[in-house]
């Protein structure tokens, strides 16, 4: 199936997201049912979708008077998990003869940490049945709900008509054009003046904006300030992202900025800043939420005594039963009415932008952060609550999830963003001044994504660590017989001897930058590879090497993806492939490059074997550059 063309209508392109998300979802229920069936625990664990063993503790009614179970991880292991609120799981336990035997309920994650999370549960004989369990496994289960939520709103855009959403749909997809509003500049000293453009054309747009932010330039600082101007002008706005995480830092940026901000969902970083504005945290810190809660706890009660006793003491139990429902009902409205009345920002995931509690509820903005990271479908979601719509992100760094390559390769991992900029460039601000990186690490990556505009800021332009230090290195391995293995479908290669050299060049720059100094100055290193096992494998190096054990707090091993939205002093990237065919898999989706590279600010160090990997023009041009840069410097 071809890529779309940027003409198809957006009936047509509708249907083609439909088709796509359905192939995806196939796919991955598929995928899911087989990994239950062949995969074994010990590989789950490892990939962060299952825990096991774990322990279930204290069950209780939350606030939002969902019954939950408490589910502890009683093995310490250094392995990140997926679970994060609003995802499926399943419960497994194991029985002698070491099968796994699955229970026929599915919970819901309201909360996790590293050790513990809170399940939402069915009801109280599921509970039951878990805590006799001996051997009990916890596993991600197929997100049924974010699909089914998807598939309504992308049904809901195709049948609009004569009203708003079928506006917005026109004007995003198809020949409408965009209006804006004649309205005097707002000026912000603070702001760059392609930020302040940004910023005033959110301000003025009548229906779509976007705010392309490349690595380092401030997208999320002039999305906040866009947020605040808008408060001036509308009481409420709702601020959606496809993950937990990035929800997370753009709340946490507005609350540092003086916004109320109202959270559906639980946060993914746990402290009690982030808590504090939960929905779930102010609903129970109301002043009527003790009244309710002794109302629930009676209903509790009562719903036992209903089927004892005589007629008329059954009948005056159920009389009692109905009076205290009408009065948890006119409690929760009141309650609901107080916190979303007070909140300037409702902030929540695309999906979540579902939840009951934003029933019925519309927003004159919308914004979408990091929206080149979404699913088209599940920004519909949002889009069908809003009068207009902001986009912000950069469609040149990590695309969307999808698990079905036909389906990606379809047309699925193009986003809302990437459509709109192609076919309304109009509505595009492009932020070009950077505050990240010495300009040599910048360069190549504005040459080749962002068609040589970015500039790098002068405070930032010459920084670095050493004096006579070329900011950006290539440790060329081709000639040193390194070999990549294959060690599974999704933990993709490894190539230990190359790992084994990174450790061993880390060392070597720190002793040439003096270890007091690092750990005076707080200089931190970022290690990433796009392979999961070289991650896991440079973990498990770092923390048995006694020489780097000083500066442990001070660098993190992790995946492409797991650095989005971050930045380190120093990075050194190990790229893994070594082989005679000049194979390279997905490091030929060069955004996720773009990603890696630009997270260093001061010194980038890139390993990897030129012979296997200038075959691809990117990487060939990349060495030109780096080798370029280097004679700069000498």
């Amino acid at each position: 199936m071809k890529q779309e063309k940027d003409t198809e209508s957006p009936s047509l392109h509708l249907q083609r997201q439909q088709l796509l998300l359905r192939m995806e979802y196939e796919y991955e229920k598929e995928e899911f049912r087989r990994q239950t069936e062949t995969m074994g625990v010990a590989r789950k664990v490892k990939r962060g979708l299952c825990w096991f063993p774990a322990t279930a503790g204290r069950s209780y009614y939350n606030s939002l008077n969902q019954l939950v179970l408490e589910i502890t991880r009683t093995e310490d292991i250094d392995i990140e998990h997926n679970f994060e609120y609003g995802r499926s799981v399943c419960f497994f336990h194991q029985t002698a003869d070491g099968s796994l035997s699955y229970y026929n309920f599915q919970g819901t994650v309201s909360y996790a940490d590293d050790t513990r999370m809170v399940v939402v549960m069915p009801g109280a004989g599921s509970i039951m049945d878990i805590q006799g369990a001996d051997r009990l496994g916890v596993q991600l289960y197929f997100d049924e709900t974010s699909y089914r939520t998807m598939f309504e709103a992308l049904t809901d855009v195709l049948r609009a008509k004569s009203n708003r959403l079928a506006e917005l749909r026109d004007t995003l997809l198809g020949i409408l054009k965009p209006g804006f509003r004649e309205l005097y500049p707002v000026r912000f000293p603070w702001l760059n003046q392609t930020q302040e453009s940004a910023v005033n054309k959110v301000l003025c747009t009548r229906d779509v904006a976007i705010v392309h932010g490349p690595p380092g330039t401030g997208k999320t600082t002039t999305l906040v300030e866009a947020i605040y101007e808008t408060l001036h002008r509308e009481p409420q706005v709702l601020v959606c992202a496809q993950s937990n995480t990035a929800v997370d830092w753009i709340s946490e940026k507005l609350v540092d900025r003086g916004v109320s901000v109202l959270r559906i969902g639980n946060p993914t970083r746990v402290n009690d800043k982030m808590l504090s504005f939960t929905y779930e945290r102010r609903f129970e810190a109301h002043p009527a939420y003790t009244e309710l809660w002794s109302i629930r706890k009676e209903l509790r009660q009562l719903h036992g005594k209903a089927r004892r006793g005589t007629y008329e003491e059954r009948e005056g139990v159920r009389s009692r039963i109905s009076r205290l429902r009408d009065r948890a009902t006119a409690l929760e409205v009141q309650i609901n009415a107080d916190l979303f009345d007070s909140a300037h920002v409702i902030a929540s995931t695309l999906v979540s932008s579902n939840h009951r509690v934003l029933s019925g509820r519309r927003f004159g903005t919308l914004f979408i952060d990091e929206a080149a990271q979404a699913l088209e479908a599940a920004c519909w979601i949002a889009i069908r609550k809003a009068d207009r719509v902001v986009l912000a992100g950069d469609h040149q760094q990590l695309p969307p999830t999808i698990k079905c390559y036909d389906a990606a390769r379809g047309g699925l991992e193009r986003t809302l963003m990437e459509t709109v900029v192609a076919r309304k460039p109009e509505t595009v601000s492009l932020l070009t001044t950077q505050y990240r990186m010495n300009e040599a690490i910048m360069r190549f990556s504005s040459d080749w994504f962002y068609s040589g505009l970015l500039q790098a800021a002068p405070e930032v332009r010459h920084r670095g660590i050493l004096d006579w230090d070329t900011p950006i290195s290539w440790i060329d391995t081709s000639e040193m017989d390194f070999k990549e293995e294959f060690v599974g479908e999704s933990f993709g290669r490894i190539n230990r001897q190359e790992a084994d050299l990174l450790l061993s060049e880390l060392r070597k720059y720190i002793e040439r930058i003096g270890g007091q100094r690092i750990l005076d100055e707080r200089i931190d290193f970022g290690l990433i590879s796009p392979y999961k096992a070289q991650v896991q494998y440079l973990r498990g190096k770092l923390k048995n090497d006694a020489t780097l054990r000083p500066y442990r707090s001070l660098m993190t091993v992790n995946t492409v993806d797991g650095f989005q939205g971050q930045e380190r002093d120093v990075i050194f990237i190990s790229l893994v492939r070594a082989n005679d065919e000049g194979q390279i898999g997905f490091l030929s989706d060069l955004r996720r490059m773009n990603v890696a590279m630009t997270r260093a600010r001061m010194k980038l160090v890139i390993l990897g074997e030129a012979s296997t990997l200038n075959r691809h023009a990117f990487y060939r041009r990349l060495l030109e550059h780096i080798q370029k840069e280097s004679q700069n410097w000498e």
